[in-house]
């Protein structure tokens, strides 16, 4: 049974409706209990990195999450906000420690630099590079995105990429943790596809 965690910030709504339609058994869950039995994980999220740290502190859901992650192995996949609460510190919101499931830190993004909009908004080519959980999907689908944020990781992990003023990590994966910066839920046909892999442990 997949289990989506619900610290209520996010598209969850959207997250269950592309399970329901692919025919994928879950759960909605923000109980430490239920996701403590939880045989895979779908963490999405959009907002504020330190709001989310704090709700999940207080939720008791931090730890449950690294036990059954990073002890137990039970694969998960990171959406946007979700993926960015993996890395060891975020700076939005003042900065602080994140998961730390995937070393590195999430930065403000660097397309600033080079003088465009942010947040960054709308369909942007990802360039698989042989990452498994695009199996099926054809390298540089477009793939929808909302964020001003992204993560720089400090270890060797396995990485896609899209361009937005910058190459910047569009997902990343570290054994059975997966994060993608896009929206899938929000991303057709390719996105279907790739919450579909990985459901099927494609990766």
């Amino acid at each position: 049974m997949i289990t989506v965690i619900n610290i209520k910030i996010g598209n969850i709504a959207s997250v269950s409706r592309a399970l329901t339609y692919l025919n994928i058994p879950h759960v909605v869950a923000n109980d430490p209990k239920v996701v403590s039995r939880a045989e895979k994980l779908i963490f999405p999220g959009v907002g504020n990195f330190f709001e989310a740290v704090t709700r999940l502190k207080s939720s008791g859901l931090d730890e449950v999450l690294k036990k059954r992650v990073l002890q137990d192995k039970v694969p998960i996949l990171g959406i946007c906000l979700g993926m960015q609460l993996f890395a060891t510190y975020g700076e939005e919101g003042g900065g602080c420690e994140g998961l730390n499931f995937i070393r590195g830190n999430i930065v403000y993004h660097r397309a600033k630099q080079q003088g465009l909009r942010l947040p960054h908004i709308g369909w942007n080519n990802v360039r698989t590079d042989g990452l498994k959980i695009f199996d099926a999907i054809p390298d540089d689908t477009c793939f929808y995105f909302v964020h001003s944020y992204e993560i720089v990781p400090s270890e060797a992990v396995k990485a896609a990429y899209s361009n937005y003023g910058v190459d910047f990590v569009a997902a990343v994966q570290k054994d059975h943790i997966i994060g993608v910066q896009f929206h899938p839920e929000k991303s057709q046909e390719g996105g279907l596809r790739l919450l579909k892999n990985f459901c099927e442990e494609k990766f």
